[in-house]
């Protein structure tokens, strides 16, 4: 399949000015030539245009014009893919979108798999695994922190610590295998000094990596956080309030909310989902019962509650009972509609008011500190790990911490070996250098098509 070549659309499906249909492989200029008529005197046929060129010409089907577009030619190895790749700048819009990249197709191209385009580059060697996995987060960045460090580990700054990391686990093997080969011979004691000393940094490395897996996977996905109290708390009016714009019905009818309801906003540089849900209480009828039973699905999955009180009311029994329930979890109480005389007895509560925005940036702040411990350093961005790293990192942590302490004992140095050749595969899982075909089947098929 690596050998095809491939297309797709590389914009978003959808009306809009221009859109790009990408091309990539071996043939990727011959198939051009079958589609595309250049226009003027200084426009070429792609297999006759110098590489990184722009041509003006009508993208043809069975002889039919189906488009003007700009045609980009750009020859191996100076490409994304480092395969020979063409990008047609079409007009947008579904048909016609639809219509140019069926003419590409009929001139001998196949449609790309979703990732297929960053696959290629990967296989290729123009990047490793952890960047091209920062492709993906690049283009689903929802705040400019998660930007800012998709950028860079699409640089490369995460994978030039793991290539070191493997390399220190390289050479710490290489010492240890040497001294397998002469059995009667001990390691000296200098020898064995520098030996431990290595696997110390590696695993204080590794640590210093995991700790940051849990903010890497919140820049990442986002925190889901859950908002809760009993109808006509103003929860939906919070809501709107936390998103700056209407999202969610405001009625002074209580139970207006019936389902739940997800949004995403940007809290501080932080990606958090906010879930409004149905009020609390006893329900009236099947639809109702039905809106409750998933604020109790959406309560359960949360990994922070934010529940709403009214400030004005004293605490009800069921005001207590959802209270008791939650306080467990991670969570903030609202004290809302302070405008008014206050009945609650909150003195713990952030104090908000949604009819004017009053206490909204106290519970920014909150919501933030919750979430996140500590300041967000600029250092932090290159090297905040995903899922599948810090499993791999795991994996070589057990692996290296038992080859110190087997290399201190003074066990078999075999036994010590094959420890620490676990140890460099699961960090070259990190960039790739150890990958199978099914965890690269898993990797790019979340990507999505075009990319």
């Amino acid at each position: 399949m690596t050998e095809d070549t491939i297309a797709a659309i590389a914009t978003p499906l959808g009306e809009g000015g221009l859109a790009v249909i990408r091309l990539s492989g071996a043939n990727a200029m011959p198939v051009a030539d079958k589609c595309f008529r250049p226009i003027g005197n200084l426009s070429r046929k792609p297999t006759d245009a110098p590489t990184h060129t722009l041509h003006y010409g009508q993208i043809v089907h069975d002889a039919c014009d189906i488009d003007e577009v700009l045609l980009a030619v750009l020859r191996a190895p100076r490409t994304f893919t480092r395969e020979d790749t063409v990008e047609i700048t079409c007009h947008g819009g579904l048909l016609a979108t639809q219509a140019v990249l069926k003419a590409v197709l009929a001139s001998g191209a196949r449609s790309a798999e979703p990732g297929e385009f960053t696959r290629r580059a990967f296989l290729n060697g123009r990047i490793d695994l952890a960047q091209a996995e920062a492709v993906s987060d690049l283009i689903h960045a929802r705040t400019d922190l998660a930007l800012a460090a998709a950028n860079e580990q699409l640089a490369g700054r995460l994978s030039q610590r793991i290539n070191q990391l493997r390399d220190d686990l390289m050479h710490t093997l290489a010492h240890v295998e040497a001294h397998i080969d002469f059995p009667d011979e001990d390691i000296a004691p200098d020898t064995m000094a520098q030996l431990l000393a290595r696997l110390d940094d590696a695993l204080a490395f590794i640590d210093e990596l995991l700790t940051t897996a849990r903010e890497g996977q919140i820049l990442r996905h986002g925190v889901r956080a859950a908002i809760i109290g009993r109808p006509n708390a103003g929860k939906s009016s919070l809501l709107n309030q936390l998103l700056g714009h209407d999202r969610a019905i405001v009625a002074s009818t209580a139970g207006t909310t019936r389902d739940t309801i997800e949004e995403t906003a940007n809290i501080r540089g932080i990606p958090v989902v906010f879930i409004d849900t149905a009020g609390l209480r006893e329900s009236v009828n099947d639809i109702e019962a039905e809106g409750i039973r998933r604020s109790l699905e959406s309560i359960a999955k949360a990994e922070l509650i934010l529940h709403v009180l009214d400030d004005s009311q004293p605490l009800t029994d069921e005001d207590q009972e959802h209270l008791t329930a939650s306080e467990d979890k991670k969570r903030i109480l609202i004290a809302n509609k302070s405008d008014l005389p206050s009945s609650s007895g909150l003195s713990e509560a952030i104090k908000t008011c949604c009819l004017d925005g009053m206490g909204i940036e106290d519970l920014k702040d909150a919501i933030r500190a919750a979430v996140w411990s500590g300041d967000i350093r600029a250092d932090m961005l290159p090297v905040m790990i995903n899922a599948r790293h810090q499993d791999a990192l795991r994996r070589t942590r057990e692996a290296v911490e038992k080859s110190l302490c087997a290399l201190r004992g003074g066990e078999t140095l075999e036994l010590i070996a094959m420890d620490l050749r676990i140890a460099a595969n699961a960090v070259g899982e990190v960039v790739g250098k150890t990958s199978t075909e099914d965890l690269l089947d898993a990797i790019f098929s979340q990507f999505c098509i075009g990319k």
